[in-house]
Formats: structure tokens, sequence, C-alpha cells
């Protein structure tokens, strides 16, 4: 097969794989558009984690905890940053304080739905 007869012989053989890929392409185009909605709170079983509160942010409903591991979420313990799902919550808390908490995932961020002292 000469040159010429290769390419010709080629080119259905190229549009196929073409048109499967455009296919691929959009249909992952429309998976993502036909997505849940990002206000469905998506979670894992809220179990409560040792804590202590590093900080209080008021202003934007946010506290700092130095936490054990985070079981549902197979996440260590260290410091982080979390949104508290009600504001009145950070009333209930000092910083120093030692809590136990539950975090949820709600609006694809980690935020803190529990808080209650530690005994």
């Amino acid at each position: 097969m000469n040159d010429i007869q290769r390419r010709i012989h080629l080119r259905p053989c190229l549009a196929v794989v073409a048109a499967f890929a455009f296919a691929g392409m959009a249909n992952a185009q429309a998976s993502a558009t036909t997505a849940p909605a990002a206000s469905a709170p998506i979670t894992a079983p809220a179990e409560l984690a040792d804590g202590e509160v590093r900080k209080i942010d008021k202003d934007n409903a946010k506290i700092t905890l130095k936490h054990g591991p985070l079981k549902n979420f197979d996440m260590p313990g260290m410091t982080m940053v979390f949104g508290v799902g009600e504001p009145a919550m950070l009333d209930r808390v000092q910083v120093g304080d030692k809590i136990r908490f539950a975090v949820e995932k709600v609006n694809g961020k980690l935020t803190v739905v529990r808080i209650e002292p530690q005994s």
C-alpha cells in the first residue's frame, strides 16, 4: 500500500475516532451542567470530634479550631477555620474552650453544625 492509499484508507478511521472523542466531551459537559445544585447539602454522617477554640470570627460566622481526627472525612488532626451553620453557636464558646463538635459538608464547604462543651 503506497502513501496515498494509506492516507485515503485512514481518513474514515480518523473521522470515527474524532466523532467518539467529540461525543465523549459533549457527554462530560452535559453531565457537568446537570449535576445537583451547589446549594444542596452533601453531608457525611456527623460524628463528634474533640477540639479547642483558637479564634472566633462572629462577623464572618467562622471559627478556628485545633481538632483531633475528623473520622467521617478521614482527616487527621490539625488547626483550621470552619464556617458555622448557625452564627449563634459562636456566642456559646470562648477562645481556649475545649469542645466536642460535628462537621458536615454544606455547599461544598466543611461547616460546624454542632458544638458542645467537652465533659
